[in-house]
């Protein structure tokens, strides 16, 4: 067939090529085999430059053969193949514009240019998708080999790199549309298919994951150019739009590369209404179908998103469409609109200029986004955040809408989602760093202005009111104004009778008729009418010969003849005559009009004026307004910030340190205080969080604002002698940490330590208190760099502990701080080859402590207690034989109080008179405080430096002898030689401990040795309250007698009936609060000992003293995480104090339980005991309480089998509960559950367990608040039952356990057999046993045997014991406030027993 004769048209598929279609229809003959491959395509090169490019027509068969063998040929023929297609559809367009422009072209010659460029383009774009498919290919190989060698294989595969070849054909494929080949088709209407063919190639091309690399950005943009040739040339635009539609649903990676070509599209090439054309097929979408297609509701909400960022202008006029999105269940389709809306604020929208159409847009929008910082999905709460952070930062926030957003954020402080929590931080720092009012925002600062400029403004508000009341109006239109409502109660009156003796009286008797006329104008001024038309009544009865009361027309009605006297006393007589005579009026008034009228221009000018003077001050107390309000708010802010620092994760807490640097730095209100609550986070495990504190303090201490560095210097030692006042020990210590890692990292200049050592040798005038605060600062430093102080050791020695009386007790104190830290406070046995510190008995320091202690012994001063436990402290601490210096210590002050004792007994006066001598209380406290201080940290030097420095001696022998005797092994043999130590030195830690130990029992209380001589008069003080009742000496005797427990195990379990008796029948909160702690220590020191007395530990949980139940708390929350403690039924003592008035103790026990939540199933196990305790309605708590308790711990059980379990136990607790508040408290419980399918299982398994208690409204509230928070995650497979589930609730509800039977009749179900619900109504009836108050609320016997747990003590009901504890009574064996015999624990059980009994669970 002639290539004239026949017609080529665009297959969909090759191997349509191959089928004969219909008339003059092109066929492919034959497809070649691949060895004529190469021959053919030579052949067609020879015929192309010949022909040129409508040599196709004869050789289209040798392409489409290779395209068919494409995967079998060799790389160099497709190579080849490429180059040659490239050149020939080159050749074709450039020969296309002369062929195009040929008028006198014939048909024949237009049919056969029309097909070669059909065949050219078709064999060029087949060619190109076959690379990019065995491309593609090649990259999902690279993915299972590892990406090396990619680039090679690739080459290897195509036989050059494909892709830098890509953008020239697409580029030459551009060039080929722009010109007018449209001429070529008949009626110059080009063929969809045409169209498709080039731009399907396109969108196979995007298919490709690499595409949005950066490497193939030049492709992306030649595909982006062809594709808006074709939108504007060709009519693409409603295929375009339907294909990127669908690429978005299934390419994630193209919703950036179609963003930047649609941006392209709608800016340079003039097509804006494919952006309105493809919003509008998005908004079109079902939002059900998007929340079941997430891969497509991802694409889309990146598309808008993206769209919205590049042309926001365009976009906004179909923002309309998208709306319906926001309502949608998709959270990503709401983020993008919401998106959307932010950057139109930030790009369009912005501005004081705007419109009025243009400010109630954005409005709407800012109202949409803040409506969905509520919305359902946290995520979408978090991205509502970031968007008003970008607001903000950028500063296009409205003023007006800064409280509410404030307010807002505020308020997501308290959400439950950590990215939420962390994003309104961030908007709160935003908020602060571009806040339009003032640098320093402080409220008690702008409190003083705004009451000012408010207060003045009411005054020139008050002007203002008092100046036009003061203005003359028209009396003829006031008249007009009033003259209805006149008439009207003229009418009433004239009908009623009157009642006028009063009023007759007195006007004939005190007024004139001037007096009567000007009250009857003041009556109508006030609308007074009713008392006006009386006055006037009486005045006309009374003045008839009086002006203007004896004008009375008889003709008039009684009516007008009132109104026209009215109106002649309102308006005057001068208005009245006006109106009769208005022209002579208006020509005897020209002169004084003309000067009304300049006098009126005048005061109009003032008033314009004092309008803007008042529109100002208005302005202004608005301003102060919102700038004490945004500061309220932040002040707000800050106290919930401040406790979420140690309720969430590292990133919340990061957040949370860099907003309260930023508040301190502007000077809000309390930010001090969160700047020192985040002082214990730099103990945090988290890298992180110490890392943000470190930098925090950095940023707030280490570069103050000074012109010099002594000023710096001056100005750092300022602010952190700020931090320390009114610091605990525990802020001292944190911020002890900080400095010692700023010195090791010499971040504190030198200049600082200089100027410190300068106030604290008083060398530059300081106060007493900053003198002290530089030493604690250097003592601190010392932490870092002992030398700070070695260097200076006895400077710092005169400076504290000078000859000088009366001594500084409180810069003694610090002084022995800062010498402490120059010595290594771990044990000395961590380092074995080094021997510990240690300086002379001789030495000066120990000579001026000794001094100092014994000397202030003798007077009552307050500070001397504290400063003494630090010098005792430090002694064992540094000291060689420090035992010595202790013994002549107390030697020294025992000898004073005897001689002190002496001089009492000689000064009295009657000699025969057998009183004892009494000695003074503050002296009898301070030897029996410094003698336990003596005694603990005796105990404390033995088993830490006596033992470690055993040890390390020990060692160092060893190793001598090791080398002694072998001195010729090699080292092969050295791991062997270490085991072998090592198990040696674990015999010999032992024998060194019970040598410790031994030296403790046998020897520190022996009746030889110093401390025995205080035993006696400790317990004579500590057995007689009644006799010793001073309350810091019953304090200092009780905390020196738990220090002398502390050193023997035989003394302690003789001495423990007494301290116990002391814990709970104390007066004094102090003392019980003392013994807590001590008994703490013992529980750790001798927990077999102190095992029997656990229930005492827990009952001081109840105690009514706020600070013993906050010790209390402490301790047991220390004693049961270490496990020194079993964790007993009493643990519920603890989940009381979640409920306590006390914030602090509240957020103790909560923490507590945290803490106890990471031990494995503890909570779990013990949660049956903790809901029999607090329901019990003996014993128990009230139900609110309750309810705030249980949903607290019942927050810690998130593992399915936990909750089923509990589910099922819950439920058959109901067969045993005795009241309805247990009923109710259990139906709480399971509604707190996080129940799932199987635990809805298990609550319709025991259903007849509680079925007859629904009838109570209370219950069947809960239950169905189960069905509630089941239906939200159901699946539809699950809904069934939960239907099923809450028909049966109902039915009970309404008709009690019957009703489920009818229910189950009238479906037709027959599950249960009648013998079944005879049996559970038997069981119903029968009558509940009585059980004793301790074994209520017992689970049920379960089916199977359950695993042992812990035991704890059967309890034997017997009396109460009835302790003694008078303090009244003058004789000495009444004052013993010991336990009787049989009230002492007989049975000290070992911390690890058998169990015998079966928990509970």
């Amino acid at each position: 067939m002639s290539p004239q004769l026949y017609e080529f048209r665009l297959p969909l598929s090759p191997e349509e090529l191959l089928k004969s279609g219909g008339v003059n229809q092109y066929v492919v003959q034959e497809v070649l085999p691949i060895r004529h491959l190469p021959s053919q395509l030579r052949a067609f090169q020879t015929a192309f430059r010949a022909q040129g490019s409508l040599a196709m027509l004869e050789h289209f068969d040798t392409i489409y053969s290779i395209l068919h063998h494409f995967r079998s040929i060799d790389p160099g023929l497709k190579e080849d193949t490429l180059e040659f297609l490239i050149k020939v559809v080159s050749h074709h367009s450039q020969e296309l514009p002369a062929i195009l422009d040929d008028a006198t072209l014939s048909v024949s010659d237009r049919s056969a240019h029309l097909n070669a460029l059909k065949m050219n383009c078709y064999c060029l774009i087949r060619l190109l998708e076959s690379f990019e498919t065995m491309t593609s290919q090649t990259s999902l190989m690279d993915l299972d080999l590892g990406g090396k060698g990619k680039k090679a294989r690739t080459k290897e595969a195509c036989g050059f790199d494909w892709e830098e070849e890509r953008q020239p054909i697409l580029q030459l494929l551009t060039q080929l549309l722009q010109l007018e080949i449209r001429h070529l088709w008949n009626h110059s209407v080009i063929e969809e298919e045409f169209v498709s063919l080039v731009t399907g190639c396109c969108y196979r091309l995007l298919e490709n994951p690499t595409i949005s690399h950066q490497k193939n950005r030049p492709t992306r943009e030649a595909i982006t150019h062809l594709l808006g040739v074709a939108l504007t040339r060709y009519n693409h635009m409603l295929s375009a739009t339907v294909k990127i539609i669908q690429m978005l649903q299934h390419f994630e990676h193209l919703a950036s590369v179609l963003v930047a070509a649609v941006s392209l599209w709608a800016t340079d090439y003039g097509m804006k209404s494919i952006v309105g054309e493809i919003v509008r097929e998005i908004g079109q979408k079902c939002p059900q179908e998007l929340s079941r297609d997430l891969s497509g509701a991802k694409g889309f909400a990146a598309f808008l998103t993206e769209l919205a960022e590049h042309v926001p202008g365009i976009l906004m006029s179909s923002m309309c469409i998208l709306l319906d999105h926001l309502d949608g269940e998709n959270y990503m389709m709401r983020n993008a609109v919401l998106a959307a809306m932010a950057e139109m604020v930030l790009q369009v929208l912005n501005g004081d200029q705007l419109e009025e159409a243009a400010r109630d847009t954005r409005d709407q929008f800012f109202d949409t986004l803040q409506a969905h910082g509520h919305d359902v999905n946290s995520f979408v709460r978090s991205r509502v955040l970031q968007l008003f952070t970008r607001i903000v930062q950028q500063k296009a926030l409205p003023l007006t809408r800064f409280q509410s957003v404030v307010t807002l954020a505020v308020g997501r402080l308290a959400d439950k989602s950590v990215l939420v929590c962390k994003n309104a931080i961030q908007l709160l720092a935003s908020f602060l760093a571009n806040n339009p009012f003032s640098c320093k925002l402080s409220d008690t600062d702008l409190a003083g202005p705004l009451q000012k400029e408010t207060q003045k403004l009411q005054e020139m508000r008050a002007q203002r009111r008092t100046a036009a009341a003061s203005t003359v109006l028209d009396p003829e239109e006031e008249w007009e104004a009033m003259l209805p409502e006149l008439k009207s109660t003229l009418k009433q009156l004239l009908k009623l009778p009157q009642e006028e003796e009063e009023i007759s009286e007195q006007i004939a008797n005190t007024e004139t008729p001037e007096e009567v006329e000007g009250r009857i104008r003041h009556l109508l001024a006030k609308a007074s009418y009713k008392q006006a038309i009386t006055l006037t009544q009486e005045a006309i009865g009374h003045f008839q010969e009086s002006e203007p009361f004896s004008h009375a027309n008889p003709e008039e009605s009684e009516e007008t003849r009132f109104l026209n006297l009215l109106g002649i006393i309102f308006k005057g007589p001068a208005t009245s005559t006006q109106e009769k005579n208005p022209q002579g009026s208006t020509g005897n008034m020209v002169p004084e009009q003309t000067v009304c009228k300049d006098n009126r221009s005048l005061s109009e000018l003032g008033e314009s004026r004092g309008n803007d003077e008042l529109v100002k001050q208005e302005m202004l107390v608005q301003y102060l307004q919102d700038a004490y309000s945004f500061s309220r708010k932040i002040t707000e802010a800050i106290g919930i910030i401040s406790k979420m620092m140690y309720e969430n994760t590292t990133t919340v807490v990061q957040e949370g340190i860099e907003f309260f640097v930023m508040v301190f730095q502007f000077g809000v209100p309390h930010a001090s205080f969160g700047v020192r609550r985040m002082l214990p986070l730099i103990w945090s495990k988290e890298p992180g969080v110490r890392e943000a504190v470190l930098n925090a303090y950095r940023q707030l201490y280490l570069n103050p604002k000074g012109d010099s560095a002594r000023a710096k210097a001056q100005a750092l030692i300022k602010n952190l002698s700020l931090l320390l006042v009114d610091a605990s020990a525990g802020t001292i210590q944190c911020l002890e940490e900080i400095l010692c890692e700023f010195v090791q990292k010499d971040e504190l200049k030198p200049g600082v330590t200089q100027l410190l050592w300068e106030r604290a040798t008083e060398k530059v005038p300081c106060s007493p208190l900053e003198r002290c605060s530089s030493v604690m600062l250097l003592g601190m430093m010392a932490r870092g760099k002992p030398e700070i102080v070695g260097s200076n050791l006895d400077m710092l020695v005169s400076i504290g502990l000078s000859e000088k009386f009366p001594q500084d007790y409180r810069l003694a104190q610090q002084v022995c701080h800062a010498i402490s830290n120059i010595s290594d406070r771990r044990k000395p046995s961590l380092g074995k080859c080094h021997p510990p510190f240690r300086l002379p008995q001789e030495h000066r320091l120990f000579e001026r402590l000794r001094e100092v202690v014994t000397k202030g012994f003798v007077y009552p001063d307050p500070l001397w207690i504290p400063f003494k436990e630090v010098a005792v402290t430090l002694i064992y601490q540094l000291a060689e034989g420090p035992e010595m210096i202790c013994t002549q210590i107390l030697q020294g002050c025992a000898k004073q109080a005897l001689e002190k004792l002496e001089e009492k007994s000689t000064t009295q006066e009657d000699p025969k008179e057998e009183a004892p001598p009494m000695l003074p209380t503050f002296l009898l406290m301070n030897l029996l405080s410094l003698a336990g201080d003596v005694a603990l940290q005796h105990l404390v030097h033995l088993e830490q430096a006596v033992s470690g420095e055993l040890c390390r001696r020990r060692v160092l022998r060893e190793e001598q002898e090791h080398k002694t005797k072998h001195p010729k092994e090699n080292t092969s043999s050295e791991t062997t030689t270490e085991e072998e130590l090592e198990l040696v030195g674990a015999t010999a830690d032992d024998t060194e401990a019970e040598l410790i130990r031994s030296i403790c029992e046998m020897e520190l209380l022996d009746g030889r040795q110093i401390l025995a001589a205080f035993v006696p008069l400790l317990l004579k003080v500590c057995n007689n309250p009644g006799l010793y009742s001073n309350p810091d000496l019953s304090a200092a005797a009780s905390l020196a007698l738990g220090k002398f427990c502390m050193i023997s195990a035989t003394f302690c379990d003789s001495q423990l009936r007494l301290l116990f008796t002391m814990l709970e029948k104390s007066s004094l909160p102090i003392v019980r609060s003392n013994l807590m702690v001590a008994t703490g220590d013992l529980a750790i020191r001798f927990p077999n000992l102190v095992d029997p007395w656990t229930p005492h530990l827990y009952a001081r949980l109840r105690d009514p003293a706020q600070q013993v139940r906050k010790t209390a708390g402490l301790v047991m929350t220390h004693l049961i995480l270490k496990d020194m403690v079993k964790v007993k039924g009493q643990v519920s003592e603890m989940a009381v104090l979640l409920i306590d008035p006390e914030p602090q103790i509240a957020a103790l026990a909560k923490n507590f339980f945290n803490e106890l939540s990471h031990k494995g199933n503890a909570i779990y196990n013990l949660l049956p005991d903790i809901i029999s305790r607090l329901s019990d309605p003996e014993g128990g708590v009230k139900e609110e309480p309750f309810h705030t308790i249980m949903k607290q711990l019942l927050s810690y059980i998130t593992k399915d089998k936990q909750t089923e379990s509990l589910v099922e136990k819950l439920c058959q607790r109901f067969r045993t509960a005795r009241t309805e508040r247990q009923y109710r408290d259990l139906a709480y419980c399971v509604s707190q559950l996080p129940l799932t399918e199987r635990g809805l299982h298990k609550i319709l398994d025991n259903f007849d367990c509680f079925g007859d208690k629904l009838s109570d409204e209370p219950i069947f509230s809960a239950f169905l608040s189960v069905v509630g928070k089941l239906r939200r995650g159901a699946k539809p497979e699950g809904k069934a039952i939960i239907n099923e589930f809450e028909q049966k609730l109902r039915a009970c509800h309404t008709r009690g356990l019957d009703g489920i039977e009818e229910l189950k009749v009238g479906q037709g179900s027959s599950q249960r057999a009648p013998s079944a619900r005879t049996q559970s109504t038997v069981a119903r009836h029968q009558p509940v046993p009585s059980i004793a108050s301790d074994n209520d609320f017992i689970t049920p016997e379960p089916r199977r045997t359950t695993r042992q747990h812990i035991n704890t003590q059967q309890r034997v009901s017997r009396k109460k014991p009835q302790i003694v504890f008078s303090s009244e009574e003058s004789s000495e064996e009444e004052l013993s406030a010991e336990m009787t015999d049989y009230e002492t624990p007989k049975k000290t059980t070992p911390i690890r027993r058998a169990s015998t009994r079966r928990h509970r669970f």
